[in-house]
């Protein structure tokens, strides 16, 4: 059975803002709640239907690729929270509605989880071209080596809560709602720690340094990340750790400038080659290649050297490379060399426009332009 557009579900348009899918979210999840309409499927259904076309429309990445693609573009991460600051259904519940209904996830303790980290890490372009294994130094939050995370000292357990018996929640009734709230004293753990570990005073938690392994695969470009899961920060007392976002910066290349899967460059190139055509040695990054130079070719005159870009990190795609050819003007000229040149300009200026096209027809235009200043 085929889904029903997002939007449709929502009931909002196209282009509604973020307050107006809340509040749409709202209405509806508050009127679908199993909590209000028990042992009725098709209510439980229609819950899940808008919890999930929220959860895709919430969030700008994944909008823009419903979209676009519809469906398609988002289905193998529609149950899903994914990327950074991803969320699952339970999540985006929760953060709308806070503790009302005991959140998503029934009347359990809720335990946060660890911080998503981010590292910057600067490539080479050959690097970012043909992929590469880094070893980085990640400063973090980690579980306490003492008491293994737990916040209690060795041999010590923590105690349960006396407020909320364990549940982590408290429970309130306010009208025609039965209202859960963090317990005040656990903190949403369930328990409390009596005899706290004297390393991380409770916490279950303690800075460190962690080396790690980091494979980059071939084709990433500026601004690309690589996800490492459960390697951001701990969450403390048995909760799930975050996630390492390693995201690739790309140094300044010497001779090359990638735009995309595209490679740009420059190559000097001297007068007799540009005016009698020839071959030029250039360089790609697979090594040397001959680009043919046709005779009278002009200055900055682009040629294209197919597949000689960068390999695309998604398609599989290979880039070209772009070479701009430069006159070079020869220096530090002996005597009999300035005078073979004015030799060789003379004959050039006595053939006239047959030499020099482009001068003569600039040439003519001057004398009009000035021939109409004048009065």
């Amino acid at each position: 059975m085929s889904k029903r557009d997002y939007y449709e579900v929502l009931d909002v348009s196209r282009d509604a803002s973020e307050a107006e899918l809340k509040k749409a979210y709202r209405k509806l999840a508050m009127k679908y709640h199993p909590d209000r309409n028990q042992n009725s499927e098709d209510s439980e259904k229609q819950f899940k239907e808008v919890q999930e076309a929220y959860a895709i429309l919430s969030d700008s990445q994944k909008r823009a690729a419903y979209n676009q693609f519809g469906h398609a573009g988002v289905d193998s991460a529609s149950g899903m929270g994914g990327g950074p600051g991803g969320a699952g259904f339970g999540d985006i519940f929760g953060d709308i509605f806070g503790d009302i209904f005991g959140g998503a996830g029934g009347g359990s303790p809720r335990q946060s989880r660890g911080s998503d980290l981010r590292y910057s890490l600067n490539l080479t372009l050959e690097e970012a071209v043909n992929g590469v294994e880094k070893q980085i130094r990640v400063p973090k939050m980690a579980d306490c080596v003492t008491c293994d995370g737990t916040g209690s000292r060795p041999g010590s357990e923590a105690k349960s809560c006396d407020t909320c018996g364990g549940h982590g929640q408290v429970r309130m009734q306010q009208g025609f709602f039965s209202v859960q709230q963090t317990c005040p004293n656990c903190k949403g753990q369930g328990s409390v720690i009596t005899d706290p570990c004297s390393s991380c005073h409770g916490q279950g938690m303690s800075k460190e340094e962690k080396k790690l392994s980091v494979k980059i695969p071939a084709g990433v470009d500026d601004g690309d990340q690589v996800r490492l899961s459960g390697e951001g920060e701990s969450g403390g007392r048995g909760a799930s750790p975050g996630d390492l976002y390693v995201q690739v910066r790309m140094q300044k290349h010497e001779i090359f400038e990638r735009q995309g899967d595209d490679l740009y460059c420059e190559v000097p190139v001297g007068f007799t080659k540009m005016a009698l055509g020839g071959e030029i040695e250039v360089p790609t990054l697979s090594g040397r290649a001959n680009l043919k130079v046709p005779a009278e070719s002009q200055s900055e005159k682009v040629f294209r050297l197919r597949g000689k870009g960068v390999r695309n990190v998604r398609n599989g795609n290979q880039g070209d490379l772009y070479c701009k050819v430069v006159v070079e003007t020869p220096v530090k000229l002996t005597r009999d060399q300035k005078t073979l040149l004015q030799d060789f300009e003379k004959s050039i200026a006595d053939g006239g426009d047959r030499h020099s096209p482009r001068s003569g027809t600039w040439s003519e235009r001057i004398k009009s332009f000035f021939d109409e200043l004048v009065p």
